[in-house]
């Protein structure tokens, strides 16, 4: 599609956005509830209740342990790796932060992105909601000593990542005019191939393929469009009045970014990551800064509660599953979505984006997580009656909110900020992630119409609360899990292989370094 013909799509898309936005509006102010668009909201809701009922008996089935089967999967595989691959998460800490520097950066490597933008990209897609509200929520349910449990999650979750990216960069396809496709799909389906499991190598890739469209249309999107709006009503309620008009500036800045693919997306979370995330440490690092002398009570009050009835509850039951429901405190790690931005990465070495890859789980969770978990907890504002026993995610904002206003006033501006650009970072990751899932079930031609879908479904998820809808889609995301730990672990001795090679010359001094 040329230039010209492109603008002229994307005017005659947003005209049209528009047109439908006013509409909703017009139907919302005349009480007209049986509307033909709020009737099949309604239905739609209904019947995805019914598979969101059936989903949840199965990943949160307990077996009487009351832990669910997810958390085992997850936790589980994140244990192994770090076993298996002799914790070279923590040997290789420091020579990941050389990579993301860029000292091993070669332009002429095969890649679209480099290290660093590809782990921003990732990050773009973790950092979000879960480490303002998600972590509110934790403390509310399990008390101080559930944010042990997170920071577990976190430490294991290192080696999870690393195996998923480094198996992606093993299995990536790179066509001839260097785009990449890659992603959990091609590594369980060739990978598993190699080792003569090709029937279950395909139906693993095609199972993740369609949960991950599905998880990006809702918990990548329409779940970051609504909360964002819902937030953003506790500063002004004008936003939820012009909910429509919100939902076409979202959709538009989404559109704008998507339609150039990895590189403009790169390019975008490159910015925007470092500056939200900075935005929000600085913030967080001037309370505790200012409360150092507590910081060590504090931390001994993690560790000392995390053993308790409360906090075991709220730790792997409150925390890791309603963490894991909304994709936030296990950082993605074991359900193989960073792979799809980390396979793009300018590079020739799988293991070293792999070693990349584990720093995002320390970033969004060991530093960002437990800085909100210190705040909420300097300030006292954990310990309000409003906020006890909360499972609510704007209600959890709102907490931490109540936290940061309370020693800077106003703060909540800022935090309103942040919210909207750790939304948006996190729908443009998300796009990218199920457009790579989409172009494996259905070809690089029909990537317009994922596109056009998923910018329409920004819209939708400003408009409407569709519990049932954002429910079905994180279960979605949860499922991704058992394909790709499943199908990783029976890879893992490929993974080992390469990384102890990899580690081999770099201990020698046989690594090229650029810069």
């Amino acid at each position: 599609m040329s230039f010209k013909n492109r603008t002229f799509f994307w005017f005659a898309w947003v005209m049209g956005l528009f047109l439908v936005g006013y509409a909703f509006a017009q139907e919302a102010s005349s009480g007209e509830s049986d509307g033909a668009i709020q009737m099949f909201i309604a239905a739609l809701n209904e019947h995805l209740g019914t598979v969101v009922g059936f989903l949840d008996n199965i990943l949160f089935q307990d077996f009487g342990t009351d832990i669910p089967l997810i958390v085992v999967v997850l936790f589980g595989g994140g244990v192994y790796y770090s076993f298996y691959f002799g914790w070279i998460s923590l040997r290789g800490f420091k020579h990941s932060i050389d990579v993301i520097r860029g000292r091993y950066d070669h332009p002429d490597h095969p890649g679209e992105i480099s290290h660093f933008k590809a782990l921003t990209s990732a990050l773009s897609a973790t950092v979000g909601l879960g480490n303002i509200a998600g972590v509110a929520i934790a403390i509310s349910l399990g008390g101080p000593g559930a944010v042990f449990w997170m920071i577990g999650m976190a430490f294991f979750g290192m080696a999870s990542k690393l195996a998923s990216c480094t198996l992606a960069v093993m299995h990536r396809k790179i066509h001839p005019d260097g785009r990449v496709s890659g992603g959990p799909m091609y590594y369980l389906e060739h990978g598993l191939a190699e080792k003569g499991l090709r029937p279950l190598g395909r139906t693993f890739a095609v199972i993740f393929a369609l949960l991950t469209i599905g998880g990006s249309l809702g918990g990548g999107n329409m779940f970051q469009a609504n909360q964002t709006l819902e937030i953003l009503s506790t500063v002004s309620e004008s936003f939820i009045t012009y909910n429509w008009l919100m939902g076409i500036i979202m959709a538009t800045f989404v559109a704008i970014v998507i339609i150039g693919g990895i590189k403009r997306i790169g390019n975008v979370t490159s910015r925007i990551v470092p500056f939200m995330c900075g935005l929000y440490v600085l913030t967080s690092i001037l309370i505790i800064l200012t409360n150092i002398t507590e910081v060590p009570s504090l931390i001994a009050n993690i560790i000392s509660q995390a053993f308790t009835p409360e906090a075991l509850y709220g730790g792997f039951i409150g925390v890791l599953v309603t963490g894991v429901k909304r994709a936030a405190f296990s950082n993605e790690a074991g359900l193989g979505s960073a792979a799809f931005a980390h396979a793009a990465a300018k590079t020739d070495e799988p293991a070293r984006e792999g070693m990349v890859a584990m720093i995002g789980p320390f970033i969004d969770t060991i530093i960002i997580c437990l800085m909100t978990a210190l705040v909420c907890m300097i300030t006292g504002a954990y310990q309000l009656a409003e906020f006890q026993g909360t499972s609510d995610w704007v209600v959890g904002a709102k907490m931490t909110a109540a936290a940061f206003d309370s020693f800077i006033p106003g703060a909540r501006y800022v935090l309103a900020v942040a919210v909207m650009l750790f939304a948006y970072s996190t729908m443009i990751s998300w796009s990218y992630y199920g457009e790579r899932a989409w172009e494996y079930l259905f070809g690089m031609k029909s990537i317009l119409a994922y596109r056009i879908i998923f910018v329409c479904f920004v819209f939708i998820g400003s408009v409407t609360a569709l519990k049932n809808v954002l429910n079905f889609s994180d279960m979605m995301i949860l499922g991704m899990a058992f394909p790709n730990i499943v199908g990783g672990i029976i890879l893992s001795p490929q993974i080992k292989g390469v990384l102890k090679e990899y580690w081999g010359r770099y201990k020698a001094g046989e690594l090229t370094v650029y810069k």
